[in-house]
């Protein structure tokens, strides 16, 4: 990656500034724009998060907005309402409120003497889900948007539930925006006399979103809200669509182009879950370079050729030993002109006695997974600077019912979503089943290439729930991600089934067997023939961004992450610590540190001993001002209940002046 110090156009930044709201509110914002925008108006460029702009995304916003701004833009980037500097409280993620309070700071943006009028949207995540939803409010400033590792559809991809099961990353990341929702604002920026009037509204009984979230197990209201796939038509302004492999988001790319019918495109890597031109694995892309392209021909109407490119690129990933970090995946660039495509053919592999493809064997073959199947799946949102892939699946094998093809005698390349279809009988009225596909390498390494859940009781829908009959048997359809793999010659394709994914999804109450009849069951998967104009598509440049922000250390990171098994009491425990460091930020003579703990233990054989315990510490400071903040949630499950405890402390200096605590049992609904 190169650090670009020249520019076309010199440029300056406004810090501090607030955005006024018509009920009286503030939002803080900071703008990178060009020195003469007043004379030369530009078109602006606003990433709208919860995530402190003054220190949680100062580092990437210090390489994102200047690098725009070099360019003939104004880059916004805006605190949400309860959030890092802005006034008010958050209520809960992807709200009304926060959506209305967007389409103000589009229009306020485009009312400024050094705007075009223009504007575009840019965010991951989070600013990636509220750039599709506030498109769809269709403010008439907004020009397009670029959204990265996002969702169209709040119950199906993102951490709530996955084919109807529970995602442990729902306590995982509540946890995480518990501890978001209880920081201070900077006293120098909102005032010594208010500063902490808004930190203690902030802590108050509101804050624990996750307790709400888990009363949600069905895809209901608060689902289809802030789900743009209810109505793509909604969305007029030109969308661009970006994903990672390695992410926890990249369905959402495809399904958008499916569903959506103005102008977009998409673009999935070999990505985890951060931007391309700064993501592992690699390889980094100029994404700043290629997003200028889209903002280019969408917000100044300059021919940049990018629209007559194909409407999807994918990176399709080699053959590769297992890891759960890399640096750089092997794979080459391809390209399709439509999604769907007409050109990828739905290739039927039939289950047989263990094997996949061929003359199929009829067989009728039980699995009654121990609960610890799931150990090498790592992170449903792995965000790759850490070893959070899923490993080798050889580890997972011998616990599920697994299903080999032949070894290929000519590589195969699959783009999109799989599909199992499954004819099975259960024996309790509640139960999962786990499909993974890997490709197993010569030497037996198994690489993961893709997954999907399904929760049993969700089969016919997400909302109209049916227990399972014991011993019925049932035809189900278990769509995996979409995945872009070249499986090599000499490599077999593996299915394997189980009956959990610890500790990505929390187990069903009962241990389960499921007997699954193979003369009613396919692997479908979306074969892709070669296309010759993929050696011709144009290259990416080499990932560039603006300087770094400037910042000294004041306490190192470090990661420790260790997964055992008591061989004593048969529990595994998945036990990891990450401190992000603490740092100085120069520039505003300001402090922040982050520490967090995320622990989940499960005996093999007892659906019931599944635990989870997540804390996060942050603090804050300047000179003798010192503040910190530590959040606590415990989780386990009862036969017919969830029971979350948490409790949150925040001190100035060495006083407490905050200590709530929480306790909920949460009824299950066929989970």
């Amino acid at each position: 990656m190169t650090v670009r110090t020249e520019f076309p156009r010199a440029t300056k930044v406004i810090r501090d500034l607030f955005i006024p709201l018509a009920d009286g509110t503030r939002l803080a914002a900071q703008i990178w724009l060009p020195v003469d925008a007043e004379q030369h108006p530009v078109p602006a460029i606003l990433e709208y998060l919860p995530y402190r702009k003054r220190d949680g995304t100062a580092e990437r916003d210090a390489q994102t907005h200047p690098y725009y701004a070099g360019f003939g833009y104004a880059g916004v980037r805006v605190d949400i309402r309860g959030t890092g500097d802005s006034d008010g409280v958050l209520t809960d993620e992807y709200s009304k409120q926060e959506q209305d309070d967007g389409l103000e700071v589009i229009a306020w943006i485009a009312r400024q003497p050094w705007c075009s009028g223009s504007v575009g949207m840019i965010g991951i995540s989070w600013g990636g889900f509220n750039g599709l939803q506030i498109a769809a409010r269709r403010p008439p400033a907004l020009q397009a948007v670029v959204s990265l590792c996002s969702t169209v559809d709040r119950y199906a991809d993102d951490i709530h539930a996955m084919g109807g099961c529970l995602l442990v990353d729902k306590v995982n990341w509540g946890t995480n925006m518990f501890s978001i929702l209880a920081t201070p604002p900077d006293p120098a920026l909102v005032g010594h006399n208010r500063w902490k009037e808004m930190w203690l509204d902030r802590m108050g009984e509101h804050a624990l979103w996750l307790l709400d979230w888990h009363t949600h197990q069905r895809r209901d209201a608060f689902y289809r809200h802030g789900s743009v796939c209810e109505d793509y038509s909604a969305i007029e302004c030109p969308v661009y669509m970006v994903g990672g492999w390695a992410d926890g988001y990249s369905n959402a790319v495809f399904r958008f182009l499916a569903g959506h019918k103005g102008p977009r495109k998409g673009l999935v890597g070999p990505w985890a879950h951060k931007y391309p031109h700064v993501a592992k694995p690699g390889p980094q892309i100029g994404f700043l370079q290629e997003t200028l392209r889209w903002w280019d021909h969408w917000l100044k109407g300059k021919d940049t050729g990018i629209m007559a490119e194909p409407m999807l690129r994918v990176y399709m990933q080699e053959p590769t030993p297992p890891r759960t970090q890399y640096a750089e995946r092997a794979g080459h660039w391809v390209a399709e002109e439509a999604w769907p495509s007409p050109r990828i053919v739905a290739e039927q592999l039939p289950l047989g006695r263990h094997t996949l493809g061929g003359v199929p064997e009829p067989a009728e073959l039980g699995i009654s997974s121990p609960l610890t199947v799931g150990e090498a799946s790592g992170k449903w949102c792995p965000y790759g600077q850490v070893p959070d892939l899923a490993g080798d699946q050889r580890i997972e094998a011998g616990s599920s019912l697994v299903f080999d093809s032949e070894p290929l005698s000519e590589p195969m390349d699959v783009l999109g979503a799989p599909i199992a279809h499954l004819e099975l009988t259960a024996d309790k009225p509640v139960a999962m089943v786990a499909v993974v596909l890997s490709e197993v390498l010569a030497d037996g390494a198994a690489t993961r290439v893709s997954y999907g859940l399904l929760n049993l009781t969700h089969r016919d829908s997400h909302v109209d729930l049916k227990p399972l009959e014991p011993g019925k048997r049932y035809k189900v359809r278990v769509q995996l991600n979409e995945m872009g793999q070249h499986f090599g010659k000499g490599s077999r394709i593996r299915l394997a089934l189980s009956t959990s994914h610890w500790p990505n999804a929390w187990p069903s109450p009962e241990k389960v067997t499921l007997t699954v009849l193979t003369s009613g069951s396919t692997l479908e998967l979306p074969v892709r023939p070669p296309r010759p104009a993929d050696q011709e598509l144009r290259p990416f440049l080499p990932a560039e961004t603006s300087p770094p922000l400037v910042k000294t250390c004041l306490r190192e990171p470090a990661e420790r992450w260790v997964i055992e098994r008591d061989l004593a009491s048969g529990i595994l425990t998945n036990d990891r610590m990450s401190d992000a460091g603490a740092y100085l930020l120069d520039e505003i003579d300001w402090e922040a540190g982050e520490r967090m703990g995320r622990t989940f233990s499960i005996h093999p054989d007892d659906p019931l001993s599944a635990r989870s315990h997540l804390w996060n510490e942050r603090s804050f400071g300047r000179g003798d001002l010192e503040l910190r903040t530590r959040t606590d949630v415990r989780m386990h499950a009862e036969r017919d209940a969830f029971v979350i405890e948490a409790s949150l402390q925040a001190y100035e200096g060495k006083d407490r002046i905050i200590d709530r605590s929480w306790s909920r049992r949460i009824r299950r609904d066929l989970v």
